[in-house]
């Protein structure tokens, strides 16, 4: 399976589905100070505009607000993620892992800080380390979705070419949640590297039916055809191939399929 580090490259971008939200770092009380009352407020208000600007991939303005906030309260573990995240889209792995780090020294029980590193250590092909911060997410009780550390898991396993233990790991955390796409999707692609063909198309097909992103779809698409044409079927192995064009034209799997087509037409 010598394809397998570059097949799943996608996916451990994929794997990064960490949600940010803010929850009180405290209530003022009548024994809170009034300058830490006002330090706390402060960063509320620049975390808030930071997020903003994260979700409208305004990144750059995102990590100057937050690195506000974090002056404010640096022991917020949200804000630390937070900017983490930041980081992550601006490229800068090293930065991310710190404030990653810092959240945990924080409160080492914080799920979300965890669930981010790990994926970061997948995306930087740290497969040891990222094995790792997924158990202790799947060995905790506590952690509510536990079904994306057993694909984390999975993709880590994969990497160093561990298949059995990487099915049984997405095959679980699909019983926890049917509906997680990334388990779906890599599902269906290890099927398709065993060559299991009718489990691929299963799993794959079971994927496109949730909500998922474009280049997600796509990936998912350009299996579907490698699938169908190892069963003979080419028509419907060109409807998959088009589909991922149109939904990703200028992206990887998009260009992989029309390269693809070429070869089928």
């Amino acid at each position: 399976m010598s394809s397998t580090k570059n097949t799943f490259s996608a996916t451990r971008l994929l794997g990064i589905a960490c949600v940010l939200w803010f929850a009180a770092t405290g209530c003022a009380t009548s024994a809170t100070p009034p300058v830490q009352e006002h330090r706390l407020r402060q960063a509320k208000s620049h975390f808030d505009i930071g997020l903003d600007h994260m979700n409208n991939a305004r990144f750059a303005v995102a990590l100057r607000e937050l690195r506000v906030a974090e002056n404010f309260d640096p022991k917020n573990p949200k804000i630390q993620v937070a900017l983490a995240e930041a980081y992550m889209h601006k490229g800068k792995d090293e930065e991310a892992e710190t404030h990653l780090r810092r959240a945990l020294e924080v409160h080492s029980e914080f799920h979300d800080a965890r669930l981010s590193l790990a994926a970061l250590y997948l995306l930087t092909g740290n497969w040891q380390e990222a094995a790792k911060h997924s158990r202790i997410l799947i060995d905790d009780p506590t952690f509510p979705g536990v079904w994306r550390a057993f694909t984390n898991l999975a993709v880590a396993q994969l990497a160093q070419n561990q298949l059995v233990e990487a099915r049984k790991n997405l095959d679980l955390a699909i019983e926890f949640n049917p509906t997680y796409w990334p388990a779906l999707l890599t599902r269906g692609i290890l099927a398709t590297e065993e060559g299991r063909q009718r489990d691929a198309i299963s799993f794959l097909g079971l994927m496109l039916q949730q909500n998922s992103i474009p280049s997600a779809r796509a990936e998912a698409n350009y299996y579907l055809a490698e699938a169908h044409v190892s069963l003979g079927n080419r028509e419907e192995a060109i409807s998959h191939l088009k589909t991922a064009v149109a939904q990703t034209p200028d992206g990887q799997w998009g260009k992989k399929s029309e390269e693809y087509l070429k070869v089928l037409r």
